[in-house]
Formats: C-alpha cells, structure tokens, sequence
C-alpha cells in the first residue's frame, strides 16, 4: 500500500474515517509512528490549507492505533505570523494520538548560525552497505531502504545511525517526507540495552530546520542517539541531515525501553 493510499481517505472534514490495507504500515500491534503523525499532520494541513510553512511540532503516542479513527482538528491561536493547530486520532473513543503543529511565516533574520555538521561522515549513501534487509517491522520491510552509515555494529555507544529512504514517494511534499521517516530507527538505547526486548516510542518533538527540506535521490540521513537512559526509559535525540550532510531536523523522544 502507497504512503498516497494510506492518506487518500483524509478530508478536510475529518471526523469518523476508515483506513484500509494498513498492513505494510503496522509496527506490532500498532501503526508505525511515522506513519500515524503523518495522518495527523495531513488532518490538520486538509482542514486549513492556507497554514504558514510548518515550523516545529510535538506528537504524543497515546495508545494503539488501528484502521477504526475519528480524525479531530482545531486551530489552537491564529497569529499574524504563527498559528498552532492541534490534531488528534481516537479510535474506540480514545485518543490514540495526540499532536500540536506550530505553523510560521517567514521572519527578517535577527540572528544567523548554521546548525554543526554532522560528524564522523562516511561519506553519501551511494556506496553505502545495506541495512535491514529482509528483516525487521513490517512497515520498514515494505516501504523503507536503508543503509549504514556508521562503523560500529552490535553494542557499544548508544547511536545509531543510517541512511533511509522511502521506496515510493511520489505525490508527498518534502515536510511529509521527513515526518514519515523521522521515527524510522529504533532508539540509540538499543545498544545498550543488557537482553533483548520490546521498546516503545511514547512522544516526539521537533524543530524544521528548513521549510522546503531537499536532498539527493530521496536520501536523508537519520540519527537516533540516546543521552540518558535509566528507569526503563530513554531520552533520545533525533536527527536528519540531507545527503550533503546539511541538517534539516532536529528532535527529541522519550522511548520506553521494557525488560
């Protein structure tokens, strides 16, 4: 099923929708979170298309999501320059996710500084070896390639990072592109894990770093990285760079990380 079908049954009026084929999105028991985030985003852009470009946004994975929703939107404030909107999905009367959208126009700059290269570059994703092949969830066997972009393998320092791309993106703007890939990797905590064991994205919140993101092939280079990790729960850090290495995301997630 195309990421155009998944979207098609989203109108402007929201309200009670039914998905079909979900399939080759699901992650467990639950739509992939990319997947979901993008059907909230598209609710909100449907219902008020003349929002400024998207600017940042904070998602929270309640619960389970299946193809049974209702779609909920609501302009929060509309500013002459910002407006914040919030979308929601519910399915069986609850909400399963949660998401608030900051919307800008574009500002005379005050202040310039270029986020940080992205370090240890092994170079593009041309030569890079592939990742994940054959195995994995669902919704990256079906609609995701990736590749390696980084030395390490099995445990070690609690980063992971590859090269990913969507094995069909027509008929999606660049800013649906990048939520739909920026949950694609497992959290760094991965590798630092002592057993194997289920993990669970519960939020994400990022900042766009350019509003038209553009990049080479449809490659973008993604970056999970733990900072802390305790309690059964990480702090991670989410990153996306083009394939020049420019940055063009920059994000954080709380991971439940089970026994």
């Amino acid at each position: 099923m195309s990421i155009a079908n998944l979207l098609d049954p989203i109108t402007a009026n929201g309200g009670q929708t039914r998905f079909s084929g979900l399939d080759a999105w699901m992650q467990g028991r639950t739509l992939y979170g990319g997947a979901s985030a993008l059907i909230a985003y598209t609710t909100a852009v449907r219902a008020f298309p003349d929002l400024p470009p998207l600017r940042a946004a904070q998602v929270a994975f309640v619960a389970p999501a299946g193809p049974e929703a209702e779609l909920r939107r609501e302009i929060v404030r509309q500013g002459r320059n910002v407006a914040q909107v919030r979308s929601e999905i519910w399915c069986e009367g609850a909400c399963t996710l949660t998401a608030f959208w900051l919307f800008g126009t574009e500002r005379e700059a005050n202040a310039e500084h270029e986020a940080a290269p992205v370090s240890d570059w092994l170079g593009g994703p041309e030569q890079a070896e592939p990742a994940m092949h054959g195995k994995g969830p669902a919704f990256i066997q079906s609609n995701f390639e990736l590749r390696r972009a980084q030395e390490l393998q099995g445990p070690g320092e609690p980063v992971v990072r590859r090269w990913a791309r969507l094995a069909e993106r027509e008929g999606l703007d660049p800013v649906s592109e990048l939520i739909l890939l920026g949950d694609v990797l497992p959290p760094g905590a991965m590798r630092a894990m002592k057993r194997q064991g289920p993990i669970s994205s519960i939020n994400w919140s990022f900042n766009l770093l350019e509003p038209e993101p553009q990049t080479r092939d449809g490659w973008w280079l993604s970056e999970n990285a733990s900072q802390h990790a305790a309690h059964g729960y990480s702090s991670e850090r989410l990153r996306l760079w083009n394939a020049a290495g420019k940055q063009v995301l920059d994000g954080m997630q709380c991971v439940a990380v089970f026994g």
